[in-house]
């Protein structure tokens, strides 16, 4: 059971900071120092220099990018901290409360803030506005294949649209959970009061927040043709437009290292008095795994960037063949990120749901130490399968058995968590709520997700399958339909906890069924132009395949109508919705035990665990 002591938190200074330079800073500043620093660098280093050259080209755009990046940072205050400690004026309490943007209300919104759930609610607006983004350009690219021959869009388009469609979502879908509720929620639920970085925590965020425009202004640039994964050496003789997909995953990799970082000691520093590891809350325990193996995983794809980078700036060479190089070293570097990045995507997101099933079944989840055991072994097997997605590659085909047996193997700790979701169902009456529904459309689709991928990692199979529509359908189910349905009960969820207010409750259901039958109308039409001989991205295709793509681009519409639904109801819920009671779900976790809007230091009083937060139909201590 959590019990409050009554030993009260430290008395806050009055802010009342110095009108410094400080106090002027804001995201309006940071874009106008960084687009001094853009251009700044733009011209000064492409004086005297041969514009002919694509070499100097690269080299003057990728610089400008990076440099956008630093300004803004430098514009919006981020670092002040690091710069007045160096010169030994470290920031007074005052100046740190008024970064903590006690008492602004939303102009902290707009400010580099240190408070832990102002970054959570960036994030979630962050995360809404990419998802955007990226579902339009999804519906683009749906409308273009509706018919054979429709020519929507030019095949140069086409290709650009997949690239920024798939970057723009997966960089979405890494932060859709850890983001939002990993900043807001995480810290009140081990009864923190704040993050063990605050200023890291913020800069995360921001640093994040600039690689936005970066991959916008690929668009400008002639867009990308070589999809999200960016193979070499194709991605060294792309365009203009390639920089800046090089500088965003540059940008987003130095973001999400911060971020991981500070989650994760937080999690292992700060927890409250008694919150022993067996009684840390379930979505905690995914979210440090989660962030503990992006850590790792990340740097790869980092550094495969920043060696494109260099052989299309001062001619290297890594994935040239003429001069030594290799495609493969770019296809390793690639996969050794992109294998565990899904289990990144998906850890927090079914984490949510283990939160989520045992308040609305009124039972303890079942077998926490399985669920733990589940994401421990999804860990340290998704870093040791990532050659599947090379079998037809000819890389060392000697490999492809043992990891085959790897791939197929990390169906056991997946089975672990299905155990446990469905032990904490099994005999109970779920309250059902929309929260609660999103846990049954997990077990459908996360199963379809993982049988489909059983027969991918088969070698004959993947032969066949591979490069079709089939894989692009397999693998939605399991990011969109399973680690993004986590995101959205979670969503709906801690909704009253984050803005005050409940969500509306028909508009809510409404949004959540069309997305989840026009999903599944989606991507099984996919699974049926794939199991044809569909190839995935081609701009057009041949008449036998009408039929499976036209149910798939009704069942995008229906997602695309869903989604604008569930935009309406957190924009008006989050304005005009119904006020929320302080504890509505009967939740026995501790982000509930606090008002809203939470105090600065979330606990007025320090919290004491005495029992784990799953003790339903259990007497209270």
């Amino acid at each position: 059971m959590t019990t409050l002591s009554h030993a009260p938190t430290s008395t806050r200074p009055v802010p009342n900071p110095k009108r410094s330079l400080i106090t002027r800073l804001n995201m309006g500043t940071g874009i106008i120092v960084g687009a001094i620093f853009c251009w700044g660098t733009y011209y000064a280093m492409r004086a005297g220099r041969d514009m002919t050259d694509t070499h100097n080209v690269n080299k003057v755009l990728l610089s400008s990018m990076l440099m956008w990046s630093f300004g803004f940072l430098v514009g919006i205050g981020a670092l002040i901290g690091p710069f007045r400690w160096l010169i030994g004026k470290d920031l007074t309490a005052e100046e740190q409360l008024y970064l903590a943007g006690d008492g602004q209300g939303i102009k902290r919104y707009f400010k580099y803030c240190t408070d832990h759930k102002v970054v959570g609610i960036q994030y979630l607006v962050g995360v809404m506005t990419m998802l955007g983004v990226g579902g339009t350009m999804a519906m683009m690219i749906r409308t273009n294949l509706a018919t054979p021959g429709s020519h929507l869009v030019t095949p140069n388009v086409y290709n650009s649209l997949v690239g920024l469609h798939g970057i723009t979502m997966i960089i979405a879908m890494i932060i859709v959970a850890t983001g939002p509720f990993g900043n807001y929620i995480m810290p009140i639920m081990i009864g923190a009061r704040d993050m063990a970085f605050p200023r890291l925590n913020a800069l995360s965020w921001w640093v994040l927040f600039t690689a936005i425009p970066v991959l916008c202004s690929a668009w400008f640039l002639g867009g990308i043709p070589t999809g999200w994964t960016a193979y070499a050496p194709l991605s060294d003789q792309a365009g203009p437009g390639m920089n800046a997909f090089l500088a965003t995953i540059i940008i987003f990799a130095l973001s999400t290292a911060v971020a991981g970082m500070n989650i994760t000691t937080t999690v292992i520093a700060m927890r409250a008095k008694g919150m022993k590891w067996n009684r840390v809350p379930i979505f905690v325990v995914g979210a440090t795994i989660s962030v503990a193996l992006a850590i790792p995983a990340f740097p790869t794809f980092m550094l495969a960037m920043i060696q494109t980078g260099m052989d299309r700036t001062i001619a290297t060479g890594f994935y040239d063949a003429n001069v030594g190089g290799s495609g493969w070293l770019y296809a390793n570097l690639f996969w050794i990120m992109g294998h565990p990045e899904v289990y990144v995507i998906l850890i927090p997101g079914v984490a949510a749901l283990m939160e989520i099933a045992p308040v609305f079944v009124r039972k303890p989840l079942f077998s926490y130490n399985a669920a733990i055991a589940g994401f421990a072994g999804i860990a340290g097997l998704s870093v040791l399968v990532w050659a599947h997605h090379m079998y037809m590659s000819g890389w060392m085909p000697s490999l492809n058995g043992p990891f085959m047996i790897t791939t197929e193997f990390i169906s056991v700790p997946t089975g672990l968590l299905f155990l446990v979701l469905v032990g904490t169902l099994w005999r109970g009456r779920p309250w059902m709520k929309l929260p609660m529904l999103s846990v049954y459309a997990f077990l459908w689709n996360f199963l379809i997700g993982g049988v489909t991928g059983v027969y991918l990692s088969d070698v004959p199979a993947d032969n066949y399958l591979h490069g079709s529509m089939f894989v692009t359908a397999h693998f939605h189910y399991t990011l969109m339909g399973a680690a993004f349905t986590g995101a959205m009960a979670g969503l709906v969820y801690w909704f009253p906890k984050m803005t005050g207010r409940m969500l509306n409750e028909r508009a809510g259901y409404i949004a959540f069924w069309l997305i989840q039958i026009g999903f599944n109308v989606l991507f099984l039409g996919m699974f049926m132009a794939g199991a044809q001989g569909q190839p995935r991205r081609v701009a057009d295709y041949a008449f036998v395949y009408e039929h499976s793509n036209m149910i798939s681009t009704a069942g995008a519409y229906t997602v695309g109508i869903g989604m604008i639904t569930l935009l309406w109801a957190v924009v008006h819920s989050w304005r005009n919705g119904k006020i929320a009671p302080m504890n509505p779900w009967g939740a026995k976790t501790l982000e509930w035990t606090v008002p809203y809007p939470v105090p600065l230091e979330n606990f007025d009083v320090e919290p004491i665990i005495t029992s784990d937060p799953y003790g339903y139909g259990k007497a209270a201590n």
